[in-house]
């Protein structure tokens, strides 16, 4: 095996763990996050408005930590920056 199809594979590797954890992590904390906006409307329904705005929020924030997971994923598969120090 040269040293090229190793880093491909490690590469590849790699970019799978990040996806799976960096998908799996902010899925979690949505559903935990969408558990207590719901605790919260039912005990205090005249706040609906104010609990979902926030938990969009909340949302969108803790979802850009998985696309930021898929960008670097992508990143390590399709312009890898280690190719270049064993292809001389």
């Amino acid at each position: 095996m040269d040293s090229l199809t190793i880093i491909a594979a490690v590469s590849i590797f790699t970019a799978g763990l990040t996806i799976a954890i960096g998908g799996m992590m902010p899925s979690r904390g949505e559903g935990e996050a969408l558990t207590k906006a719901i605790e919260s409307v039912a005990r205090q329904p005249e706040q609906a408005n104010n609990i979902i705005r926030l938990f969009f929020i909340g949302a969108a924030v803790v979802e850009s930590v998985a696309i930021y997971s898929l960008v670097i994923a992508l990143i390590i598969l399709f312009a890898n920056p280690f190719i270049h120090l064993f292809t001389k």
